[in-house]
């Protein structure tokens, strides 16, 4: 498919600064833009790279004032990352589309799958599954009884959704993404042993939601896991027991939340967060990388380390441990010097 600037500009409410009739057929980054290949500019890291690419149109922020000729022709918009997505929606949109019921599958005969529906090879669909229109179950997917699926939900394949799972419209579910699995309920006995305590709660995923791939999320010991609208977890993430996800909150990979714990909306947590069970996390709370949440974080707060402190208090903080040995040896000198003047050694 190709498309001219005049196109893209109109589509994106943009500003053409160049040849508006220059056609693009592909999206590239800046780096690698050539010929033919439309880019954008958000970072101002990258801003060396619009002055050598030959990529045919750049997306480029409305406020842009380039210090050297751009051969490239600028469409001048308000958000360029912003405007890239939707970009690459409308690219997706216009691929060919999966339909139709593999002859590998096995459905229930107590399902039915949706209006415009796709189901793989090998897929299992469990009783009295209750389908949307449009969801797409790709190969070697296990949807367990009683799930209820909302329209446009698509699950790429090896995803697994275990009994009674709840799971809304527009949301993607990544390869290898387990939703229902038991929670990490034990109770330790006299002989040192654990008794499994047994989980007989559901997930709720509402809509809009994106689950990267091999994350997992915990059935509820009573009650629900609920994942709310508009979320976004990344790549490889643990969602424990009866934990709650707020709107529109953000999660990099690696990290994991433990049972019961409740998470505000609109947070970002970075990768490689452990936040612990039983603790309540605010609105509008930013996690840093790697940090250790063992409390309670009230609402706008930014924290860092682990375990974890206010980002203002932490770089305060980290100034010494960066110098902690020429700090010890200091205090050793100076212990020394002390030791001699009460020993009347110095004059």
């Amino acid at each position: 498919m190709e498309f001219t600037a005049r196109q893209i500009s109109d589509f994106l409410n943009g500003e053409i600064e160049g040849d508006p009739n220059i056609k693009v057929s592909r999206i590239s980054t800046i780096e690698e833009g050539g010929s033919g290949s439309l880019t954008f500019l958000s970072n101002p890291a990258y801003t060396n790279h619009i002055y050598q690419t030959t990529a045919s149109i750049i997306l480029v922020r409305q406020d842009f004032q380039p210090e050297k000729p751009v051969s490239s022709t600028l469409i001048r918009v308000s958000d360029p990352y912003g405007a890239l997505a939707r970009l690459l929606e409308l690219y997706q949109a216009n691929l060919p589309q999966k339909t139709g019921v593999s002859e590998l599958a096995w459905i229930s005969p107590t399902s039915e799958p949706g209006e415009n529906a796709y189901v793989g090879a090998f897929a299992y669909i469990g009783e009295h599954v209750k389908m949307g229109k449009n969801v797409k179950i790709y190969p070697n997917c296990y949807i367990g009884d009683n799930v209820v699926i909302g329209d446009n939900t698509v699950f790429f394949s090896g995803a697994k959704v275990y009994d009674n799972s709840l799971i809304g419209n527009d949301c993607n579910i990544h390869a290898n993404v387990v939703i229902g699995a038991d929670g990490f309920g034990f109770a330790p006995q006299t002989d040192r042993n654990y008794k499994k305590i047994e989980q007989i709660g559901n997930v709720i995923i509402e809509d809009q939601v994106e689950i990267g791939a091999g994350s997992t999320i915990d059935r509820a010991t009573l009650g629900s896991t609920i994942i709310r609208k508009g979320v976004k977890l990344d790549n490889l993430i643990q969602i424990g027991h009866n934990v709650v996800v707020g709107e529109n909150t953000v999660m990099a990979a690696q990290s994991g939340v433990a049972g019961s714990s409740k998470i505000g909306k609109n947070c970002m947590i970075g990768g490689q967060v452990g936040i612990s069970g039983h603790i309540n996390i605010g609105d509008e709370v930013k996690i840093a990388a790697q940090a250790g949440i063992a409390s309670n974080i009230k609402d706008g707060q930014i924290v860092m380390g682990s375990p974890a402190l206010e980002a203002s208090q932490y770089k305060k903080a980290f100034i010494y441990f960066k110098n902690f040995e020429k700090l010890v040896k200091r205090i050793e000198e100076l212990e020394k010097e002390l030791s001699k003047l009460q020993k009347g050694e110095l004059k």
